[in-house]
């Protein structure tokens, strides 16, 4: 048997003031991109505030920020109870006065057969992936309207405008995901909010680890997909909250009601 694949270590965030005091809510915040997420913007001064159903995984995340001098609080929150969303964005507008930026992230990959597949993995897949970027909304845009400015960027996947087979019915939530941006960016455009959001593909987390280690051959199994991508490897969790960064800063007033791809340009490249 081949030697299991481990996690990259995260590289230490680039600092700077490009969120200087710039209130943010990140859901899905424990781990993998979200995680990356909440580097990133505590590393450019913005004051986070990080939720995640893994509760005491999303303590110590926000722990390890505060103890370098980050300001982060995080809070036990599960995206597919409305209450508990509620609560995660009230406890940044009770602490700092308001909310800026709303990053939903969290996620979950559900891929089964349509005619296999149960009731529960597509109530599952549709909670999380769908509904729960809707709650997170919910909650925020009234205090967004109020101030009549506000950002809410969703994390989103290639699957999002294509179909790959075997991910049944990951990509109709992923769609909708899609839809919901396009139609809440449009809505309240004239309101001052913007909605955007973040496809990624192939990214170097510890769910695609966990999912090559199931392989008898784990290295040779990242290599095939790294090799299906024109640059020859796969995305990093900090490349894609560095896009999110972007969209979260003032230098994209402009860019509103969008999706931007990050998958090395595969989704572009013809496959027979």
């Amino acid at each position: 048997m081949a030697a299991s694949l481990t996690l990259p270590e995260c590289p230490e965030p680039l600092r700077g003031e490009r969120l200087k005091d710039k209130v943010v809510v990140v859901t899905g915040g424990a781990q993998g991109i979200g995680e990356a997420i909440v580097a990133s913007f505590q590393a450019q001064q913005a004051k986070v505030v990080v939720g995640d159903i893994q509760g005491e995984k999303v303590e110590q995340v926000a722990a390890s920020w505060r103890e370098r001098g980050g300001d982060v609080l995080a809070l036990k929150a599960d995206v597919t109870q409305p209450q508990e969303l509620n609560a995660l964005i009230e406890l940044a507008v009770k602490r700092h006065g308001r909310i800026d930026v709303l990053v939903n992230c969290a996620g979950v990959n559900v891929f089964r057969d349509p005619l296999e597949m149960t009731d529960e993995d597509w109530r599952r897949c549709f909670a999380i992936d769908l509904d729960g970027v809707w709650y997170g909304c919910k909650a925020a845009l009234p205090f967004m309207l109020e101030r009549g400015v506000g950002n809410i960027i969703n994390i989103a996947s290639v699957h999002s405008t294509n179909i790959i087979p075997g991910c049944f019915p990951y990509p109709v939530a992923k769609h909708g995901l899609l839809g919901l941006t396009r139609a809440l960016g449009i809505e309240y455009a004239p309101k001052g909010i913007r909605v955007n959001a973040i496809a990624p593909g192939y990214i170097e987390t510890q769910l695609n680890i966990d999912y090559w280690n199931g392989f008898d051959d784990p290295v040779a199994e990242r290599r095939r997909a790294l090799d299906m991508h024109p640059p020859r490897r796969i995305g990093q969790p900090m490349e894609v909250a560095m896009t999110a960064l972007f969209l979260a800063t003032d230098e994209a007033p402009f860019i509103n009601a969008t999706c931007i791809t990050i998958d090395g340009g595969r989704s572009v490249l013809y496959h027979d």
